[in-house]
Parts: structure tokens; C-alpha cells; sequence
């Protein structure tokens, strides 16, 4: 579809994909279906999704920002980015894992120009220092546009956590011929690890020469679509067959609704970045956390002496170690605790939770318990 590239690129010719159509599961009750984790407000002022733009902006404009989410929260999803234009809000018709979402928002960016170098970003991650991770995104971009390399910022680990896939780093690579010396460390990625035991998590740790996975990507529009067409045949011609309507996104819009259901679900760490052997990880030298769960909340609330992390009105007595969400904008009131400990509290409009905090993961569970009651499936 293109030739190769090695100039350096222009900020006009980088892009920047978001993912944003998760599931409102592990944030219940203020995440649901149709407003998910990645659009509620948790930390701040703004949403997650907003936040994972606002952090692009300096570096990409906002005309080449594309959000690939679902139908259920399009209509959320450009609501909550009006600054960017109504073709970069792409709603897939069905969730196919996370390649064919690569696939998809290369053909677009693609269509646009052959020369582009794109970054796949989560759109639900917490990153608080804001230049450090544009620092590192920048050269990132400058590597992908100089060389047929796949770039994946890898996180350096701060805890044997088994939630998180790994990448084994190499050596240290020095920078491309012609290039200034980045101040970002790039390695090569050895191999991809799966979620690990403890045991193991903690022999990577000790090594220091893993890095977590955290999900971010950056190449360039021919490098992807080669290792497409090397390790997932049938996604590279399907990238080719949108490609060709990607500028036309009503006719886009009725392709994908005929092939999407029909795609392999497979995600982009399983179909190609574990396969190829021109990946290069980046040290994501900046502040990082996926929160999975109500329980990671924590880390980023101050605590009372008492160790009790509350976003609303608290009273108690001899309550530790509570995590008090209240996410009604009115009519607040408080939320009194009496020898409840390690527990988390979340208040919406119309439901309450009450969890030990060591079942969190369990609230899945509960959701679908929920979806499957038909007088209670309106909360999920």
C-alpha cells in the first residue's frame, strides 16, 4: 500500500488511536455499559478518555486523534471530546480484541497518509506527570518513522504485580543513524510473557530486565501493515479492503457491519507482538497505573489516620482501611461507618455497593448477576 519511510516525521503526519470500548464491569456502580470506566471521572475533573487525550495534544493535533470505541458509547464519546472532528469517533459493530482494532484504525490513518506514524494508547490508564509520558511518546514517534521497527513502551515494575503481562528487554539500542540521542532508553523486546505467578513476577522483578506491558504501541503505517500481512494474513487483507473506503465513512460503517462479525478475535500481544522480531521497547520512564479494580483507587486518594480514602462525606467510628466512593452530584449525604474495615463503599443515584475489599475482583460477577435479572439489568 505504500512505500517506506525514513525521514523523520512531521506532527502533522502522527496520529494517535485510542481504545475506548471497554466495559463498565470492574467500576460498578458508577461504570456501567454504556459509560464505562475509560468515560467516568474518578480521579480529577475529567474523564479518563478526556485525559488520554489532553495528554496527546501537545504533540499530535487533534484532527488526527481518532477514538475507535463501539456503538453503545459513541454517542458518550463524542459528547465528552467535542474538539475532535465526528469521523475520528469510530464505533466498531461488534468487539473483535484488540488486532482488529489495530487493523481498523490503520486503514483509516492509512487512508489519510501512507507515510503517518500512529500510537495505539489505552484510553483508561493513570498517568499523573504528563510530560515525562510526552517525552517518551515524542521519541517514539521519531524512532517508528526512521525504521521498520515496532515500538512498545514498557513500564519498569514497582511490585512483583501478577495482573500485568511482561516484556523481557535486551540491550540497550543506540539511537538510528542520523538521529540525536533520545533521552528515552530503547531496548530490544526479547519476548512477551503472559500474566505471571507470584513467583515468577518476583524473579522478574529481581532481574530487572522485564518491563510491564502496558498495552502502548507506536509504528508506522507500512511497518504495521507488513507484520499484519506476515503474522495475520486474513486482518492485513481485511485492513486492505477498508483502506480502500476509510475516507468514505458511511461506506466504511457498512463494510464493517457485514465483515466485523466474522473476524477472528485475537488480541494485537497474541497475533503480532509476540511473533515479530523488529520490536523495540521503550522505558516508559514516567508514573503509571491501570486501575483494575476499586482497590487501586487507593493509591491515588490521601488517606486518614486511619488509612480510610474517601471521595464524599465520611463519619465513623473505629472504621480503617475503607475505600468511600460518593459519586452523586446532589443531594450528597453522609456516609457513616461504625467497625467496618477493608471494605469498599460506592454510592450512585440509584445503587449502593458494599464489597470486601479482598473480593473486588468478584463485582464482575455481580454485574452479571445484575444483566441477567430483567426488573435489575437496567444497572449494568
Amino acid at each position: 500500500m505504500a512505500t517506506k519511510k525514513s525521514a523523520p516525521s512531521s506532527k502533522n503526519d502522527r496520529y494517535v488511536i485510542i481504545m475506548a470500548g471497554g466495559k463498565g464491569e470492574r467500576f460498578w456502580p458508577v461504570s456501567r455499559n454504556a459509560t464505562p470506566k475509560q468515560l467516568i471521572t474518578l480521579l480529577g475533573k475529567r474523564s479518563f478518555l478526556q485525559q488520554a487525550v489532553d495528554r496527546c495534544l501537545p504533540i499530535v493535533p487533534a484532527k488526527n486523534i481518532l477514538v475507535i470505541t463501539n456503538a453503545v458509547q459513541a454517542e458518550a464519546v463524542a459528547k465528552q471530546l467535542p474538539m475532535l472532528p465526528k469521523a475520528n469517533i469510530v464505533a466498531e459493530p461488534v468487539g473483535r480484541d484488540t488486532c482488529a482494532a489495530v487493523a481498523l484504525g490503520a486503514a483509516i490513518v492509512g487512508a489519510r497518509s501512507t507515510t503517518a506514524v500512529m500510537a495505539v494508547l489505552p484510553a483508561d490508564h493513570v498517568i499523573p506527570k504528563e510530560k515525562d509520558f510526552q517525552q517518551v511518546l515524542n521519541d517514539c514517534f521519531d524512532i517508528a518513522s526512521r525504521g521498520q521497527v515496532m515500538v512498545t513502551i514498557g513500564i519498569k515494575p514497582t511490585e512483583p504485580a501478577t495482573g500485568y503481562g511482561y516484556i523481557q528487554t535486551g540491550k540497550v539500542l543506540p539511537p538510528p543513524q542520523g538521529a540525536k540521542p533520545y533521552k528515552t532508553a530503547f531496548f530490544k523486546a526479547e519476548r512477551f510473557v503472559e500474566k505471571p505467578d507470584l513467583a515468577k513476577a518476583e524473579e522478574y522483578v529481581a532481574s530487572g530486565h522485564y518491563r510491564w506491558n502496558a498495552g502502548m504501541f507506536i509504528w508506522s503505517f507500512v511497518t504495521v501493515t507488513q507484520g499484519l500481512q506476515n503474522h495475520v494474513p486474513e486482518l492485513a487483507q481485511a485492513c486492505e479492503r477498508w483502506f480502500k473506503v476509510a475516507n468514505q465513512p458511511a461506506k466504511l460503517a457498512k463494510v464493517l457491519a457485514k465483515e466485523y462479525p466474522d473476524i477472528r478475535k485475537i488480541s494485537v500481544d497474541f497475533a503480532l507482538m509476540e511473533k515479530a522480531h523488529n520490536v523495540v521497547c521503550a522505558d516508559g520512564a514516567f508514573e503509571w497505573d491501570d486501575l483494575g479494580a476499586w482497590t487501586a483507587l487507593a493509591r491515588h486518594m490521601k488517606p486518614d489516620a486511619e488509612g480510610n480514602c474517601a471521595e464524599g462525606e465520611l463519619i465513623h467510628v473505629d472504621a480503617a482501611r475503607n475505600i468511600i466512593f460518593d459519586a452523586r452530584k446532589k443531594n450528597r449525604t453522609p456516609i457513616c461507618l461504625v467497625g467496618v474495615k477493608d471494605s469498599i463503599i460506592v454510592q450512585t443515584d440509584d445503587a449502593t455497593l458494599v464489597a470486601a475489599k479482598s473480593e473486588a475482583q468478584k463485582i464482575k460477577q455481580l454485574v452479571a448477576k445484575l444483566g441477567a435479572d430483567k426488573k435489575l439489568s437496567k444497572l449494568v
